[in-house]
């Protein structure tokens, strides 16, 4: 659960403790896969928060898709480290024992995936990609596309 009250407002959230994916107060949820060590998660850094401000500027998408990252390996001083550096207005996750990255299969960095939240609570992950960020743009239009908000 997210420590500041502006990131819990901004996923729909409230309590402590765990939270999952479909409690997200979003029809969809960009997951991001990254480490503070990777060189690719910081080279794309500044177009994963234009993506961001994209999605929070369009008022026809605010309420609708919500981003997260997790830090794979990262403790919660890293990902606070990597969150200051790159200036991410999104919330971050540690992940320090690897728990949730051998949940999505050990992928490598950054690893990227869209999971649509349907209406009866269940959960399903419509895109999946390793790296290749191609942009804000671009990778808006597929997350509109694979999610069917288009």
């Amino acid at each position: 659960m997210p420590k500041s009250p502006a990131e819990k407002s901004y996923l729909g959230l409230s309590g402590e403790g765990l939270f999952k994916i479909p409690q997200i107060k979003a029809k969809v949820v960009v997951v991001e896969i990254f480490s503070m060590y990777c060189p690719y998660c910081q080279k794309d850094a500044p177009g994963i928060n234009e993506l961001y401000h994209a999605v929070e500027n369009n008022p026809d998408l605010k309420d609708k898709i919500k981003i997260i990252g997790i830090g794979a390996g990262n403790s919660p001083f890293e990902v606070g480290v990597f969150k200051k550096t790159y200036g991410i207005p999104f919330p971050l996750f540690g992940d320090k024992d690897f728990t949730v990255h051998k949940m999505v299969g050990e992928v490598r960095t950054p690893y990227f995936m869209v999971v649509k939240i349907n209406e009866d609570g269940t959960h399903l992950i419509v895109h999946s990609q390793l790296g290749d960020y191609p942009g804000a743009g671009p990778f808006l239009e597929r997350v509109l596309n694979t999610s069917g908000l288009k």
